[in-house]
């Protein structure tokens, strides 16, 4: 995002950010903190969670290195609708908002690169709700396991969430979740064991996804 700023017109960015370092588990911020800027992952993992009246969890995103979230929220000048918290010990950058808005007053390249990032993100979050309405929780699955193998076909592919993380994300129960990693694994399409997954084959796990 601020790649092709000159050095010295970050200056008022770096004055405005600071390191935040999560252990795994510790919660960075809660549902209706206020958010006064935008984080962004250094590296480790962020899970983002929805947690319903009710106590029920969902898994609305996972951020990993390189990744930022907080910019709507931050725009809108609105408390955070979700709960963050680090999968793993992460490091992070907050920057904040005075710093970003003064810096975005000055360079109309920066407003330009976050529209990007923003619409990219809106673009991916219609993704997922046309998949959720429109394809079965094995599809998602399926593409699921795609994504992450990366055409590493016949290779172990380690996921570095739990089981129940990833059903959150995908929609669906952890028993639902499991049934359909089990069926997949005795079609011998699949090998699971513990977080590592391997697509014996694509083919076939492809004619099953349609």
């Amino acid at each position: 995002m601020f790649s092709e700023l000159p050095v010295e017109q970050l200056d008022p960015l770096v004055r405005g950010t600071r390191k935040v370092r999560a252990q795994r588990g510790e919660i960075i911020f809660h549902r209706g903190d206020p958010c006064v800027g935008f984080h962004t992952v250094i590296f480790g993992q962020v899970k983002l969670v929805y947690v319903s009246a009710v106590g029920v969890e969902r898994v609305v995103r996972l951020i990993g290195p390189g990744d930022s979230f907080g910019e709507a929220l931050m725009f809108l000048e609105k408390d955070y609708i979700i709960t963050a918290e680090a999968l793993c010990d992460t490091l992070l950058l907050h920057v904040a908002r005075e710093a970003l808005f003064d810096r975005l007053d000055r360079d109309p390249r920066l407003a330009r690169r976050m529209l990007v990032s923003l619409s990219r993100r809106l673009f991916m979050l219609m993704g997922d709700v046309g998949a959720y309405t429109m394809r079965s929780g094995q599809q998602r699955l399926i593409g699921y396991l795609f994504r992450e193998a990366r055409g590493r076909f016949g290779e172990p592919f380690r996921v570095e969430v739990t089981k129940g993380v990833i059903a959150s994300r995908l929609n669906l129960t952890p028993e639902h979740f499991s049934r359909m990693l089990r069926e997949l694994s005795e079609r011998h399409l699949i090998r699971v064991r513990g977080r590592e997954f391997t697509i014996l084959d694509p083919e076939g796990l492809q004619a099953v996804h349609g």
